[in-house]
């Protein structure tokens, strides 16, 4: 059975790679319909290696007949037009923050908790985590299962294309700036983003932490469970594509080195690459692009909590971060509810 699918957010860097996504892991659609704002209609998006498609204005297409909506638009976009889809029938899987906390709709990591999903009728909705989150639960839970994690404390090193394509283009302008000693211009980040670290991804809340931070936090615990304390510094680093983590793990139970490897080298969607013997043994957010895989590295024991361990986790943020995540759900809503 072949399915008819809506792609809003074409002309960004999530949706773009939706559309490659739905490509290569060859879903079975009947029909792609590439959707943006009024500003992108009539432009043209690519859809695989030899289809092209016209992109069309989000705020005038009629969702009937439509069977699953990918979103990656914003929260805002997403607040006004998901409800519109559902009523029209068709499943929406959004990639935006607007539904996440939402009790109704179920937050999803297909290797982590896909039987979540059934939740989704109550709402027409399932929502995508956000992309730092992802890479943690999936290397998280395969250890979660043997040890049960107490606390989790993760620092970020996340990629500028987390912040779109404008902020791409802000790391390499300012980058050229530098070198042709010219002036710099700061148009997306508050502070320069060319050779420097900004510890600031979202808005700050009254607590101090960033909405990011805070989004690791409480969407960790709904997707792993509410005793996970978790907390989190979340910094911007000029990388183009890759997010990578410093997560270090208490547990209730003990757990040696030897176990985390071979639990995280069963889990699915994971890759180990953890030698510590070797001056290259582990991995990085340049060697990952384009992968669909959580790789994780540098495995070891913390002594300064009674059964703790800290890793190393990498994985590109728009491909298991965004785009592929979100085609997975659809994998499972397709062979499973649909």
């Amino acid at each position: 059975m072949s399915y008819k699918v809506a792609v809003v957010g074409v002309t960004g860097n999530v949706g773009r790679a939706m559309l490659n996504t739905l490509s290569e892991r060859e879903f079975p659609v009947s029909e792609v319909y590439a959707l943006a704002s009024s500003r992108s209609e009539g432009s043209e998006v690519s859809f695989g290696e030899d289809r092209v498609l016209k992109v069309q204005s989000l705020e005038k297409f009629d969702f009937n007949g439509v069977d699953i909506v990918l979103a990656s638009a914003g929260s805002e976009v997403s607040k006004e037009f998901a409800p519109r889809a559902v009523k029209a029938g068709a499943v929406t899987i959004d990639n935006s923050s607007c539904f996440r906390m939402d009790k109704d709709v179920p937050l999803i990591v297909p290797e982590v908790n896909p039987e979540a999903i059934d939740l989704y009728k109550k709402r027409g909705i399932i929502a995508n985590p956000n992309c730092s989150t992802i890479q943690m639960v999936v290397a998280l839970k395969p250890l979660h299962d043997i040890a049960t994690i107490k606390r989790v404390v993760v620092s970020t090193y996340q990629a500028v294309s987390g912040a779109g394509k404008k902020a791409m283009d802000e790391l390499f302008n300012q980058t050229r700036a530098i070198y042709a000693n010219a002036e710099q211009k700061r148009e997306v980040f508050y502070k320069q983003i060319s050779f420097n670290v900004i510890p600031q991804i979202d808005v700050f809340m009254k607590d101090g932490y960033t909405k990011e931070e805070w989004k690791m936090r409480v969407e960790t615990k709904k997707i792993l469970g509410s005793g996970i304390e978790v907390t989190a510094t979340c910094v911007r680093v000029p990388v183009f594509v890759g997010h990578a983590e410093a997560i270090n793990i208490e547990f209730e139970k003990p757990i040696t080195v030897a176990q985390a490897r071979k639990a995280l080298q069963k889990a699915p969607g994971v890759v180990v690459v953890d030698k510590p013997d070797l001056e290259e043994g582990f991995i990085t957010p340049a060697e990952i692009s384009g992968d669909d895989s959580v790789y994780v590295s540098r495995i070891r024991r913390d002594d300064t909590v009674k059964h703790g361990l800290s890793i190393w986790v990498v994985a590109d943020n728009l491909r298991k971060g965004a785009a592929t995540n979100t085609v997975q759900i659809a994998e499972i809503l397709v062979n499973k509810h649909l």
